[in-house]
């Protein structure tokens, strides 16, 4: 048990290496900062060697200097395999998983190519498992391990145009549950954070003011059925993902963390 002028130390990441996938911008990004503000070594990779050397100095900008990044595609085993050597020749074994990286193609559902539906899948859900299972086997003889895949309020609602989208992140909510069945006993817990609507650069778009000066009407929608009253800000997912990363959430597991302002638990209210 924690004594109580203890619990800070609880949060403490210090010595811990982090290695957070899609981390150049936005959840990722601040995931990744909130970590190394934690004390963690931090690891990410990226699709580009550009996104690479533009996040690295994103990260300088925020006074983070010890960062390293890699290119790497986390659908691919081999490039997941000499991802996780690079990370460890860096800054030594794993510690804490982040399965950020994620994308999502927003077509009406007769209009979806088959291929394009695979897509995501690979990237949402089937690239996790891919890196949880490259991880996995240090945890287990280190003896301890934290993972963290990051869902969305998606892996709980349906909603038209991103059946791709929603079912990856449903299904990972389920493998963060089957990860947590099966390698629980080996003090490594895995949760998921899943955000709600957050206001990022992928999502500019949909919070433009009209020519008319009105809102968006999604970023009307968003607002008035979330209970905050507003739309997430990447910062919100901060606190969330140290929690899980540090031995303060020992006996959290197999948990969907949703960090969405409410909207999953509110109907809306009547016009």
């Amino acid at each position: 048990m924690i004594k109580s002028q203890e619990i800070l130390k609880a949060f403490d990441l210090s010595g811990k290496t982090a290695l957070v996938t899609g981390a150049c911008y936005g959840i990722g990004f601040a995931i990744a900062t909130a970590l190394h503000g934690a004390g963690a070594k931090v690891a990410f990779c990226a699709t580009s060697e550009a996104s690479v050397e533009k996040a690295l100095a994103a990260y300088a900008a925020e006074g983070i200097t010890d960062a390293r990044g890699w290119k790497a595609d986390v659908t691919d085993e081999q490039q997941v395999a000499a991802l996780i050597k690079k990370v460890e020749s860096a800054f030594g074994p794993v510690d804490i998983l982040v399965n950020n990286a994620g994308i999502i193609k927003r077509t009406p559902m007769l209009e979806t190519p088959v291929e394009d539906y695979r897509r995501v899948i690979d990237v949402d859900l089937v690239a996790p498992f891919i890196v949880a299972k490259a991880v996995l086997p240090g945890m287990i003889a280190r003896g301890h391990g934290k993972i963290i895949n990051v869902a969305s309020v998606l892996s709980e609602l349906g909603r038209e145009t991103v059946e791709a989208y929603s079912a990856a992140k449903g299904g990972l909510k389920l493998l963060t549950q089957s990860i947590c069945a099966e390698f629980g006993g080996a003090n490594i817990q895995c949760n998921a954070i899943a955000p709600g609507y957050i206001a990022t650069q992928q999502t500019a778009p949909l919070r433009e003011r009209q020519s008319d000066g009105s809102r968006h009407p999604f970023d009307a929608f968003i607002t008035a059925r979330t209970p905050a009253g507003r739309w997430g800000d990447a910062g919100d997912l901060m606190g969330p993902a140290v929690f899980l990363a540090s031995s303060a959430s020992n006996f959290v597991n197999g948990h969907l963390l949703l960090v969405d302002g409410g909207l999953v638990s509110y109907l809306g209210r009547q016009a």
